[in-house]
């Protein structure tokens, strides 16, 4: 395949064998490079809930739901992410989570799409603003054994959770976690900076959408947002739609964080679908706009979770100028698969697994043209 390198903007041809990058060669050309579209590493997404009308988190959950999402991941270039399995009861969490483990068994876009369970919840807080829209009546405080059993259910899938380290003895369960291979991120938290530094300590990796999931009103400091910011040990999620954080902060983010800087869509059921009204499950009567903008209808001030997948918001970084086109894309592809020990976070080099997105950007609007997961070409979906 022919195309722009999409940190170079040179010309360049890709050869593929047998699902890795044999070659990546520069190529002189006399036509104008910009008729050719751009060549990235594919896109990974560590936090989805679902999309265009799929949920992941409505009961029940069939394999099929799970198999259709990971296709029309891939016709947006996401190669590769993490279904997202928020708060529930503990029956639920378990069917979904079966569900899960079942697409993967039974389908090979899906074994080789998913690259583990994202737990967000329950073991979070319980207080207004953290908690956000996750169910106050399911949220308790870390439980091994209830783990074990998701675990079980999930077929070893569960590859990072999301908690928040103000609970009694949650730095054991964060080591426990880590010496079992399961990557911890704290969010949803309303934990002091002292139990920040604890479950860091303990090893706790990321931030679950960091700026987001908290207190309307926070000390100025310290405080549980400057605390993560500060970790250099933690990696920084963020949601880079427009409506989620302000752009001064998620200046802040990148400046802090550089390359453990990460953007995850963290989208809900309604992204891809047309602006209207809706009703969700959680959160009830909702809108979503033209903008991408998704609020409650009684409440427009209020999100209702978010409507935009990864490559707009790689197109929202650039055209806000808040990075160039390397360093963003990075942030939703290289970034993201260094933190899950992924291959793909060899990027575009020989003997990396050949995912990888061909799009065109015309100012901040990216539209993904083709996408190939492990050298096959992914069908549109």
């Amino acid at each position: 395949m022919i195309g722009k390198h999409y940190r170079t903007g040179l010309p360049i041809e890709v050869g593929i064998r047998e699902g890795r990058i044999t070659v990546v060669t520069e190529l002189e050309m006399s036509p104008p490079v910009d008729c050719l579209p751009w060549l990235a590493p594919g896109l990974v997404d560590l936090q989805v809930n679902g999309g265009w009308g799929l949920d992941l988190n409505t009961a029940p959950l069939c394999p099929d739901t799970v198999l259709q999402l990971t296709r029309k991941l891939q016709s947006q270039g996401v190669t590769s992410y993490c279904p997202t399995l928020i708060t529930n009861s503990s029956e639920r969490m378990t069917e979904a989570a079966s569900a899960i483990a079942k697409a993967v068994r039974l389908n090979r876009d899906a074994a080789e799409g998913i690259v583990g369970i994202h737990l967000e919840g329950p073991f979070i807080s319980p207080e207004d603003g953290p908690r956000g829209a996750h169910p106050r009546q399911h949220i308790v405080l870390p439980d091994w054994e209830a783990f074990s059993r998701w675990q079980d259910a999930a077929d070893g899938l569960i590859r990072i959770i999301t908690l928040s380290p103000e609970w009694p003895g949650s730095a054991s369960f964060i080591a426990r976690c880590c010496e079992s291979g399961i990557l911890v991120s704290i969010g949803h938290t309303a934990a002091t900076p002292e139990q920040i530094r604890e479950a860091v300590s303990a090893g706790a990796v990321m931030s679950t959408h960091l700026g987001n999931g908290a207190h309307l009103m926070l000390p100025r400091h310290p405080n549980y947002l400057w605390e993560q910011l500060a970790a250099d040990e933690l990696y920084g999620c963020m949601i880079a739609d427009g409506h989620h954080l302000p752009r001064s902060v998620l200046a802040v983010i990148l400046r802090m964080k550089r390359n453990r800087a990460i953007l995850v869509s963290d989208a809900v059921s309604l992204s891809g679908m047309p602006p209207g009204s809706y009703h969700l499950h959680i959160g009830g009567d909702v809108v979503l706009t033209t903008d991408g903008r998704l609020h409650l209808a009684r409440q427009p001030d209020l999100l209702a979770g978010s409507a935009m997948m990864l490559p707009d918001q790689v197109g929202y970084l650039v055209e806000a100028g808040l990075s160039g086109l390397p360093d963003a894309w990075d942030c939703a592809s290289v970034h993201p698969a260094r933190l899950l020990g992924l291959e793909q976070a060899a990027g575009f080099e020989v003997g990396a697994p050949a995912d990888i997105v061909s799009f065109n950007m015309d100012g901040g609007k990216l539209s993904v043209l083709q996408c190939w997961k492990n050298g096959r070409i992914c069908p549109p979906s």
